[in-house]
């Protein structure tokens, strides 16, 4: 199994958590066990940790770990409600979701998800089912692939439109993530390129996010951390790009509940608040991305559940 992960914002994630020694807490992003691993150094004998992944890589690394404390299920961190019996509504006292790929994921090339690696076009977490990023591209419509780039890629709709265009023409030849990386270097216009920075890099998170329903995974997902949670329990999610950072927001904000007119006495001063943002929100020491440059985007926003 090759490929080496460096847990990001690792000790900042944590102690956000507030670890208390007989406390109960889920890890939904398991990946090589870096979080979970830290948790359970902070657990006493009563704690317990839970743990999920859907990547078969994560349930070999979590099936080698035998600590009393600790449990994984092989699924999305979505299922979490019903992957442990033992775990109900109200009954978690922190959550921590690390967003987005890993870099083994990423770093071998037989995963699919680099453009700079000859690999299958795959891109699934789950590489033993569900539909591939090849099967998706096979079944998608020019208009549907130019909104995906556009809005999980982050691409301006004209070159969004461009590459799109681009990669439906090129469908009989795309056999490798080579392939489709060409492609789409070759439709973003050259003034767009930038040093460092490969042209296909945004088109493939946007495929990425499409094969795994990563939008639907993380909706889904923060409402099932927050009905696990007891009173006074930590929600802490790291994201990596907008658009995670932005559902996360969007998903706090809401469960703020809207704010009270000053003259209509309340303790919370909102309409029905369910969580309560802990600011501020973290970002990587510069040390931290000199030593893993993958962290440079990454964020990590608290909540407590009220």
């Amino acid at each position: 199994m090759n490929g080496l992960h460096t847990t990001v914002l690792l000790q900042e994630a944590v102690d956000a958590l507030a670890i208390r020694p007989a406390g109960r807490y889920l890890d939904g992003t398991f990946g090589r066990g870096g979080h979970s691993r830290a948790i359970l150094d902070r657990l006493g004998t009563d704690g317990n940790l839970f743990a999920l992944d859907r990547d078969p890589q994560a349930a070999v690394v979590a099936a080698a770990w035998s600590d009393p404390r600790f449990s994984f299920a092989r699924c999305p961190f979505s299922q979490m409600a019903t992957a442990f019996a033992e775990v109900g509504a109200g009954s978690l006292d922190g959550v921590l979701l690390d967003l987005g790929v890993s870099s083994p994921q990423l770093d071998q090339a037989e995963r699919g998800f680099s453009f700079n690696k000859e690999g299958p076009l795959d891109m699934r977490m789950d590489n033993e089912s569900g539909m591939t990023a090849a099967d998706w591209l096979a079944a998608t419509d020019e208009a549907t692939l130019a909104r995906v780039i556009r809005d999980w890629g982050g691409e301006p709709h004209t070159v969004a439109c461009r590459i799109a265009r681009a990669v439906m023409a090129a469908r009989p030849r795309l056999h490798s993530t080579l392939d489709l990386a060409a492609v789409v270097a070759d439709a973003v216009p050259r003034k767009l390129h930038r040093a460092g920075f490969h042209p296909a890099t945004q088109t493939f998170q946007a495929i990425r996010i499409a094969v795994n329903d990563e939008v639907g995974e993380i909706e889904r997902g923060l409402r099932a951390a927050t009905g696990l949670l007891g009173s006074g329990g930590v929600l802490a999610v790291i994201t990596f790009h907008g658009l995670e950072d932005a559902l996360v927001k969007r998903f706090i904000r809401a469960c703020e509940g809207a704010v009270l007119p000053a003259e209509i006495p309340s303790a919370h001063n909102r309409v029905n608040p369910l969580l309560r943002l802990v600011p501020p929100v973290l970002k990587p020491s510069a040390g931290e991305v000199a030593d893993n440059p993958r962290s440079r985007s990454a964020r990590l926003r608290k909540a407590v559940k009220i």
